[in-house]
């Protein structure tokens, strides 16, 4: 029940900071594909 709570309250105290959360989590993500894309393609090429 307790964590039930907390993550309620973290819910609603995070709905401000819910489109920078999201910027963030999209930009590491994006970054971390475009960085990998290029080694797996040239590692693809390479066994190719």
């Amino acid at each position: 029940m307790n964590s039930q709570n907390d993550m309620a309250s973290h819910y609603d105290a995070g709905q401000q900071n819910f489109s920078t959360e999201d910027v963030l989590w999209a930009v590491g993500i994006w970054s971390v594909i475009l960085t990998l894309s290029p080694v797996i393609v040239f590692y693809m090429l390479m066994v190719a």
